[in-house]
C-alpha cells in the first residue's frame, strides 16, 4: 500500500498531535535535542571500544550535487588566496605561508538544518512569528548558534540498502515506520530516547560514482514516519540524500510534509548530505550497527543551518 498524500489541513492536525511547543519551556529553543541527556552522552561514550573513526561528511567541493539552475544552490567553492609564499607586505621573511578560502552555502555540503530554517503559517517553533524571528541579518531565534556545543549521543545505522539487498534505493522509494522497524530489528537495535538515526538510502555515493538517481526524486522517509519518531523520542535522523524525506513528482499538498512536521512542529534536528559508506562497511562486518554520534555546527550567529564534518566512533 503507498504512503497516503497529506494535505495542509492534514499536516496542522499532525502537527498539533505532535507538537513540542512548550515542552521544554516557552523559551526553548533546542527542540528534541533536549531528549539527549548528560546520562546519555556518557552512555554513547560507552560505545567506542575499537577506537574506530568514520567521518560522515561529503567532500565540500565543486563536485558536490546542487545545480544552481535547479535548486538555487550551488556547490562549494574553493580558491587559494596566497599560494606562491608572497610577503603581502613585501617584506622579506625566513618563511612564506599559503592561504585560502571556501565560498560555502550553509546547506551546500553536509550540514545540520537549525529550527529558523522553515516554517509554515507565519510560525516557527515553539510559535514564534517569522516577522521577529527571522532579519536580514539572520535568525534571532533558533539559531544553529544554539547548536555550538554540539550533538554527541548515541547514531543507530538504518542500513536500508543492505536490508533489502541493493547497493542503493530507487529515485523516489519511500521509507515507512514498519521499514524502520524491520531494518532496526534486523540489526538488533532497539531504539532509545535521544538517539540520532542515522538513514542510509546510498543515493550520494551512487551519484559520486555516476550512477543516475536523481531522476524522479530522492528515497527517504515518508511524513508518517514523524510519529514513528516522536514515539521513540528520536533526538535527530541525519540522512545521505537531499532531505531526509522522499522526494518525488510534486502531488497532492506540500513536497516536503515531514520537514514541516519535524521542524516547525517537533522541534526535531535534521542532517542532510551525510556519507555513510565506510560506516555502513563496518556495521556489516562487525554486526554492531551502533556508534557514538559526535557533530558540532559552525558557532554561527544568525545562521539557519551551517556546514559539519560529523564523525561516528566504534
Amino acid at each position: 500500500m503507498g504512503t497516503p498524500p497529506i494535505d495542509l489541513d492534514g499536516i496542522r492536525e499532525l502537527g498539533r498531535e505532535l507538537s513540542n511547543w512548550g515542552r521544554w519551556g516557552d523559551d526553548d529553543q533546542l527542540g528534541t535535542l533536549n531528549l539527549i541527556t548528560p546520562q546519555r552522552v556518557s552512555a554513547a561514550t560507552r560505545l567506542v571500544r575499537r577506537g574506530a573513526r568514520f567521518a560522515l561528511s561529503i567532500p565540500a567541493d565543486e563536485n558536490g550535487p546542487h545545480d544552481v539552475r535547479t535548486s538555487g544552490r550551488f556547490n562549494p567553492i574553493h580558491t587559494m588566496t596566497r599560494y606562491r609564499g608572497d610577503d603581502p607586505h613585501g617584506r622579506l621573511a625566513e618563511f612564506r605561508s599559503a592561504e585560502d578560502m571556501v565560498i560555502l552555502g550553509t546547506h551546500s555540503s553536509t550540514h545540520f538544518d537549525a529550527l529558523s530554517h522553515l516554517w509554515y503559517d507565519d510560525l516557527l517553533y515553539n510559535g514564534v512569528h517569522h516577522e521577529s524571528a527571522l532579519t536580514a541579518w539572520g535568525a534571532l531565534h533558533c539559531s544553529i548558534q544554539n547548536l555550538a556545543e554540539g550533538v554527541v549521543s548515541r547514531g543507530v545505522l538504518a542500513d536500508l540498502p543492505r536490508h533489502l539487498g541493493t547497493d542503493f534505493l530507487p529515485p523516489g522509494h519511500p521509507v515507512r515506520p514498519a521499514d524502520l522497524d524491520a531494518v532496526l530489528d534486523a540489526a538488533g537495535i532497539a531504539p532509545q530516547p535521544g538517539d540520532v538515526l542515522l538513514l542510509r538510502t546510498g543515493t550520494l555515493p551512487a551519484q559520486r560514482r555516476g550512477a543516475e538517481v536523481g531522476a524522479g526524486g530522492s528515497p527517504g522517509l515518508t511524513w508518517e514516519c514523524a510519529r514513528w519518531i516522536r514515539d521513540h523520542g528520536i533526538a535527530a535522523v541525519c540522512a545521505d540524500n537531499f532531505a531526509v524525506e522522499v522526494l518525488g513528482p510534486a502531488g497532492r499538498g506540500p513536497r516536503i510534509p515531514f520537514h514541516m512536521l519535524a521542524i516547525r512542529d517537533m522541534g526535531l534536528l535534521l542532517g542532510e548530505l551525510f556519507d555513510f559508506e565506510g560506516l555502513a562497511e563496518d556495521c556489516a562486518r562487525d554486526g554492531r550497527y551502533e556508534c557514538l554520534f559526535v557533530a558540532a555546527p559552525l558557532n554561527l550567529p544568525g545562521g539557519v543551518g551551517s556546514p559539519l564534518n560529523p564523525l561516528a566512533l566504534k
